[in-house]
């Protein structure tokens, strides 16, 4: 048997000239095998590159990714070889790529535009398991990109995107460009395809005017026929170029065992062409290349626009609307507070206790301890001295310190920080998944009603005519339009919160709130007014001296009350502190020149025991070197309209208040929250978080309500937590949406907004529904042709992208500003 006769080596040994010669497949690509040289196993491979990425998976029990799709792997023939990245060992290049450094986590993001399908999502967030130094990857599959988290001790990032290549994902690295997005990387050879089939069908419809005339009689035999081989000629580019968008779509999703919409449409395409060129070449009639070049053209333009809408809700949204927090900023010997939005390269800001740093800075201050569980997960401190880049997203922790920013506040990394944090993972929209299941089935239904229609067409009428209802069928159904009906509708509902001052991570946020029947409220900072809106008073004694130790242990933290006291003590204290801890629940504690310092209830300020505790201890006590010298008094100042908002709220469902505050206010809030409503007090956070568990066990969905300060964890594991912020707070990564505190009295109304976006989404879904019925009822019965399908296709996302704006846009109205 000659070698390009073999067969593989499931078949039985009998004569050849029995059987025909199986060509070889590469097991991981499913291309042609040029020989049966490259083996492993029983297993063959078409290249040594595509036999590595099997061993690599094998050896890390991976294989279940061949299980996925057949061969779901990318041809790695053309793999550059390693030494083509060793640009990547240059220090200033990989700085500039790397979002984050640190000595045990590096964080980078690159474009892959070879990611198409579910294996390919499935491989690259499994990275981990391929080699010990990567330790995290998340895949963005509509921007096609990959996050990835990896230990610099154990490899470089130029390992790192070898190691990519190496599995046939290569990223795309434009060092010149490095802002430009995938999608502006991308577009250029759609324009091309878009282009040309705009040409052709100008050029085919300009030379069918004596056909549209009826003059077709009149002309030449020899006219006719030379301008039906050139309509054919200018159709040619239009079906191996400009249609080429959806055969391939098309194949892969075959490839997958799933039906897309792309397959109907090339169908449509194919069976167009080929009756078209039949008649041309047959002398039968002038075809239908005018429909085919419309079709194609139309149905690009349709994507063009699906593309611009996808890319209008993308959620890496702008900071300026969607991180109200400000930062305290130093210039001409003075403190103001600005919003981050004002802050530039060069300035320098003071960050104080648990507060965000909003941007890659320089450290002034000798020492400081930043936080960087919220880009690492790592909640270990790190210490930094003074000239130490600090990155963007740590937290400062302890006494205040000095910083100037090296870059402007990035658009994409704190929403990038926000959006994906570790500590959950994100649960997948209902929406999503109720679209995927529906656009399975209506294209099966859809295939089966063309062929359906085109069969009875065929037999009563003619073949042109059954190629025409096939095609318009095909055609004029889209499934696009449930795809759009949520993100739309969702993604301007939430525009619509954040230019009120309720500002949502996402989506699927803003789908849970529609659904909570239980709201859980903190009350100190979140009921109350806090911040400078507080007005403190002090009951003791200090001098002038006390009083400036302890105006500088309050200026380290950002709680309102610390910040009610030094707006009553004065921020002019220029005292070091030389150490400073915040315990939640409990206060503040601190060396400020030598001397130490306690803050908070009165069992946490004199913890020395030598004070008898007082009939009425509540107040916030201070003791200096163990010596009760007083209580802060803040007179709680409850929200405007609390009333209002707690007695709506109550309609549609329960009410809890959990304060870490004693009970004293107990009958005061009872004149705000309904009759029965359950209240808490004393509770430490674990407390809380326990609360909320209860809830969530006995079946119930749940938001926490709170200051985002000392509620962190309630925040994370309620079904939807909501910050409460002022201007002066910072911002918390635990939430799934902020409230600005000025819009507090209309919380309710924005509840009640969510449950309405809801309703739409599926009223969005009902319409998209109720055109298809309507187009495909038109079509079957021959009275739309192919191109008029393809210009009512796109304009049914149109209708549902229309619906989606006016509907929220009015129902937004309603909301007080």
């Amino acid at each position: 048997m000659s070698a390009g006769q073999s067969v593989s080596s499931a078949t039985s040994p009998q004569s050849a000239a029995d059987s025909k010669p199986e060509k070889l497949t590469c097991y991981h690509c499913g291309d042609n095998c040029p020989s049966e040289d490259i083996t492993l196993e029983d297993k063959h491979f078409c290249c040594q590159g595509c036999k590595t990425v099997y061993e690599m998976l094998s050896e890390n029990d991976l294989c279940t990714y061949y299980d996925l799709e057949n061969n779901p792997g990318i041809n790695l023939k053309e793999r550059k070889d390693d030494t083509a990245f060793a640009y990547l060992d240059n220090a200033e290049i990989e700085a500039t790529l790397l979002d984050f450094k640190d000595d045990h986590n590096a964080k980078v993001s690159f474009y892959l535009p070879q990611i198409h399908c579910s294996s390919c999502i499935w491989l690259l967030e499994n990275l981990y398991k391929l080699r010990d130094g990567i330790t995290y990857s998340r895949v963005d599959f509509l921007k096609k990109e990959i996050y990835l988290t990896y230990d610099p001790q154990a490899m470089s990032l130029r390992t790192v995107v070898n190691l990519l290549a190496t599995i046939g994902y290569e990223p795309e690295i434009n060092l010149n460009d490095l802002e430009n997005n995938a999608t502006s990387r991308n577009s250029r050879s759609f324009y091309y395809k878009l282009g040309v089939a705009g040409f052709a069908f100008g050029n085919i419809m300009l030379m069918s005017f004596p056909e549209y005339l009826g003059l077709e009689a009149d002309l030449f035999p020899e006219f006719r026929q030379f301008f039906g081989y050139l309509n054919l000629f200018l159709a040619l580019p239009v079906l191996l170029f400009s249609s080429t968008i959806f055969f391939q779509s098309a194949y892969r999703g075959l490839r997958e065992k799933f039906l897309n919409i792309d397959v109907p449409i090339s169908l449509g395409i194919l069976v167009l062409f080929a009756r078209s060129a039949f008649e041309i070449i047959t002398q039968q009639g002038a075809g239908y290349m005018d429909s085919l070049a419309g079709l194609v053209f139309f149905l690009l333009i349709g994507r063009w626009f699906q593309n611009k809408t996808y890319d209008r809700i993308s959620f890496d949204r702008d900071y300026k609307s969607y991180f109200p927090i400000s930062t305290t900023k130093k210039a001409g010997g003075k403190e103001i507070s600005v919003p981050i939005t004002e802050l530039n390269a060069g300035d320098t800001i003071i960050v104080r206790n648990q507060e965000l740093i909003p941007a890659d800075a320089l450290l002034l201050s000798d020492t400081a301890q930043i936080d960087y569980s919220f880009v690492t997960g790592e909640s270990k401190p790190v210490q930094k001295k003074a000239g130490e880049l600090i990155y963007a997203g740590g937290r400062q922790v302890g006494p205040a310190v000095e910083l100037t920013l090296v870059k402007n506040v990035s658009q994409s990394y704190l929403t990038q920080l926000w959006n994906q944090t570790e500590v959950a993972e994100e649960q997948r929209s209902s929406f999503s998944t109720i679209v995927d299941r529906l656009g399975q089935r209506f294209t099966l239904a859809v295939l089966s009603i063309g062929t359906l229609a085109g069969i009875y067409w065929g037999i009563t009428e003619s073949v042109s005519m059954a190629v025409n209802i096939f095609s318009a069928v095909l055609i004029v159904a889209c499934p696009c339009a449930l795809a759009l009906s949520s993100p739309i509708i969702l993604g301007n509902a939430v525009r619509i919160l954040g230019r009120i001052g309720f500002y949502l991570k996402n989506t699927q946020a803003l789908e849970a709130m529609s659904q909570i029947n239980w709201i859980v409220f903190d009350k100190t900072g979140t009921l109350t007014h806090k911040g400078e809106q507080l007005q403190a008073t002090f009951d003791g004694e200090m001098d002038t001296y006390q009083q400036d130790l302890v105006s500088a242990l309050v200026r380290q933290s950002t709680h309102p009350v610390s910040r009610a006291i030094e707006a009553l003590l004065g921020n002019d204290s220029a005292m070091k502190v030389n150490s400073f801890e915040e315990v939640p629940g409990n206060g503040l504690m601190g060396k400020v020149e030598g001397k130490l310092l306690r803050l908070g209830k009165w069992e946490f300020a004199s913890e020395s025991g030598i004070f008898k505790k007082p009939a009425d201890a509540k107040g916030t006590w201070i003791s200096i070197d163990g010596k009760v010298l007083g209580r802060f008094e803040l007179p709680h100042h409850y929200r405007t309209g609390l009333k209002e908002v707690m007695q709506n709220l109550s309609r549609g469902m329960s009410i809890s208040l959990i304060s870490g505050d004693n009970s004293q206010e107990e009958q005061a809030l009872g004149e705000f929250l309904p009759v029965g409503t359950s209240m808490k007090f004393n509770q430490s956070p674990s407390d809380k978080l326990e609360y909320i568990a209860q809830l969530q066990a006995e079946g119930n969905r749940v938001m926490m309500v709170g200051d985002g300060l000392n509620d962190a964890g309630a925040l994370r594991l309620s079904d939807a937590g909501v910050a409460v912020s002022e201007n002066i707070d910072t911002f918390s990564p635990a939430c799934d949406g902020i409230l600005d505190a000025r819009k507090f009295e209309h919380f309710d109304q924005l509840l009640r907004f969510s449950r309405t976006s809801y309703r739409l989404v599926w009223g969005g879904l009902v319409l998209s529904l109720l055109y298809n019925v309507v187009g495909l009822s038109i079509a079957v019965q021959g009275l739309l042709s192919p191109i008029v399908a393809a210009i009512l296709m796109p304009l049914s996302s149109v209708s549902v992208v229309i619906y989606g704006m006016i509907t929220t846009e009015l129902a937004g109205r309603k909301l007080k500003r």
